[in-house]
């Protein structure tokens, strides 16, 4: 049923991993080959989506109680998928998103002390059981992550860059425990590299992917 359908194609890491910017390479790569796709982000890509955002990002907003905040992601989520995401699969269209479930499962989880096995219910509820057909999860120490956002200074700092660093060890930490749980789809990928070398890493696992894909 899903034969012609695009592929679904999520990139997951802490802050500052550089998930948008090897996303950037890939726009260029894709562009030049014809290949039909699309980049989005999450929360975010859809108006409703992006309003959400600001009031979950506001860094204002540090009274926010974390299951308020997970929900508010898992209904931009919902929004997201039925509105831009789904439609676009059906038509062919390779979805390249940053972030989805997995961010959720890291951040609300294990982060804030949810449960990942809770989340991934609210979760499976709001996108009805859609997980990507691949995981790219881009791994760096949360100190050398959060030393990019300081010295980017384009980047916008949001409510999750404000929090300690204990909290961002254990969203990296709860991020492999995903991945050690779901090692048919997530590809951890070294991302304390030189940014060509981790778009060239992704490229490798994405040619086996994408039909018709050229390195």
């Amino acid at each position: 049923m899903d034969v012609n359908w695009g592929k679904f194609i999520t990139f997951e890491g802490g802050e500052g991993s550089g998930k948008t910017t090897v996303l950037s390479r890939l726009s260029e790569m894709m562009k030049k080959q014809g290949s039909p796709f699309m980049i989005t982000r999450e929360p975010g890509g859809i108006e409703i989506a992006e309003k959400i955002r600001t009031i979950i990002l506001d860094p204002a907003n540090t009274a926010m109680d974390g299951r308020t905040e997970a929900l508010l992601y898992a209904a931009a989520r919902r929004q997201h998928l039925v509105e831009k995401v789904i439609p676009a699969l059906k038509q062919g269209i390779h979805v390249f998103c940053d972030r989805y479930i997995d961010s959720s499962l890291a951040y609300q989880g294990h982060a804030r002390g949810l449960g990942i096995e809770h989340i991934l219910s609210v979760n499976s509820f709001a996108t009805e059981g859609k997980m990507p057909d691949l995981t790219f999860y881009l791994d760096i120490e949360p100190e050398k992550g959060l030393a990019r956002i300081e010295a980017n200074n384009g980047r916008e700092v949001n409510r999750l860059d404000l929090e300690g660093l204990s909290f961002h060890h254990k969203v990296r930490e709860g991020y492999h425990m995903i991945a050690e749980s779901f090692p048919e789809r997530i590809i951890v990928i070294n991302a304390d590299r030189d940014i060509e070398t981790v778009v060239e890493d992704v490229k490798g696992h994405l040619s086996v992917t994408l039909k018709g894909f050229r390195e």
